[in-house]
């Protein structure tokens, strides 16, 4: 089977009237307390309800199949109902933003569904070898040709940083991996281990603009054949080296680690492991830039056990974590520290806008390479669905620095 029938799972449908009948209440019942903007809904009987006040949003509702997978699958089934076709929107990130905004309120009108949910359990929480790279060749092998639609030049998939109102994607990219290097401090006397190199994006970089040597690990081949055509191309092959290779597995000795973005993907099981090879492999003096997403705090406990979409979907065996469970991760596993915790989440709305619409003004090509609308209408809601949590802080994107203590050559 092919990675790209692989990720056109086929949503499970339900038979249940009385089920769809007690959907639709609770529907209207929430949506009474909308607040932030307003939601008018298009029913399948071409009746139309309004909810709320403010800027509107249309959802234009094709089948009552909704009602049904949103009271037995929940948010999934919000996800699932969107790829089958089964409702549309003219604003899917502002549809998003309006939900996020009343998300919490509603988690609280709803204690006890909540908890019924909270107890299904997640899937794919194990992350061993061969499960990681099931789950990363799941995304990053559906085929560098997509990614080459969507990305810049730079063949960057993580948060850029828009330093001016001008900057164009590529730009922002390579400013976030500038500071990945100035954080590191980097110098041509460093070999710097990269844990999860993608296409190769930071080693090129950190090698052009600081002379230093790159070792970039990655468990997707196709990440990493590109990855090493592009250091033949631009003449680094005696500086940079790609190693299609998991992390747990390495060794070696560096003086400086950078991750960037791919951290979660490994799962709440992993991470004192993640940070304890960090430790492992850092020289006396080193110091670390772990570049990741996050959950606030205050959501971490209710995301961890809740089903989600994106993981089942998308990103299969990911889980983003929290500040503070990475604190006490690292503290658990490693004698690293953090030094520094630089906030760029903002930039991540306007980096998955300018993918999201390089995506579909490339929709020819996306579908002459042979994905249908199954995908097409999943990856749009994957990335408007980031965009917007990033919009309203319902993610965060953070550049921690660690290092060990008593490190005096930390220039900051």
């Amino acid at each position: 089977m092919s990675s790209v029938e692989r990720s056109l799972r086929t949503a499970p449908k339900t038979r249940a009237p009385l089920v769809d009948r007690f959907a639709v209440a609770v529907l209207e019942r929430e949506l009474r307390h909308l607040e932030s903007g307003t939601l008018v809904v298009g029913l399948p009987d071409g009746s139309t309800r309004t909810f709320g006040t403010g800027r509107p949003v249309a959802l234009e509702i094709h089948d009552r199949a909704l009602f049904r997978r949103l009271a037995t699958r929940g948010k999934v089934g919000f996800g699932e109902s969107y790829t089958a076709g089964e409702w549309d929107t003219d604003d899917l990130v502002g549809l998003f933003e309006l939900l996020l905004r009343n998300s919490e309120a509603a988690v609280a009108r709803n204690g006890n569904v909540r908890r019924l949910v909270e107890a299904r359990p997640r899937p794919n929480r194990r992350n061993g070898l061969l499960r990681a790279r099931h789950n990363i060749a799941y995304h990053y092998d559906l085929g560098n040709e997509l990614f080459e639609l969507m990305l810049d030049e730079t063949m960057t998939y993580s948060c850029g940083v828009f330093e001016h109102e001008g900057s164009t994607l590529a730009d922002a990219q390579r400013a976030k991996l500038q500071r990945v290097c100035d954080q590191l401090q980097l110098g041509p006397d460093d070999h710097v281990l990269e844990i999860g190199c993608g296409w190769g994006g930071f080693a090129l970089h950190a090698a052009q603009t600081t002379g230093c040597r790159m070792t970039g690990l990655t468990i997707s081949a196709e990440q990493a054949r590109l990855a090493r055509e592009r250091v033949a191309a631009a003449g680094l092959a005696d500086r940079v080296e790609i190693v299609e290779e998991d992390y747990r597995e390495h060794d070696g000795r560096y003086t400086k680690v950078a991750s960037i973005e791919m951290l979660e993907a490994i799962g709440e099981q992993q991470f004192g492991t993640y940070f304890a090879t960090i430790d492992r492999v850092l020289a006396p003096g080193g110091i670390a830039c772990v570049q990741t997403i996050l959950i606030p705090d205050d959501r971490w406990d209710r995301y961890r056990r809740s089903p989600d979409w994106i993981e089942q979907y998308v990103f299969p065996g990911c889980l983003i974590p929290s500040l503070t469970a990475l604190t006490k991760a690292a503290t658990a596993s490693s004698r690293l520290t953090m030094l520094d915790v630089h906030e760029i989440g903002p930039h991540y709305a306007e980096t998955l806008r300018r993918w999201r619409a390089n995506f579909h003004e490339r929709i020819n090509d996306v579908l002459a390479l042979g994905y249908d609308d199954t995908f097409v209408r999943t990856w749009d809601f994957y990335l408007a669905f980031c965009e917007a949590g990033f919009r309203v802080r319902a993610l965060r994107d953070v550049q921690l620095t660690l290092s060990r203590p008593l490190n005096e050559s930390v220039a900051f």
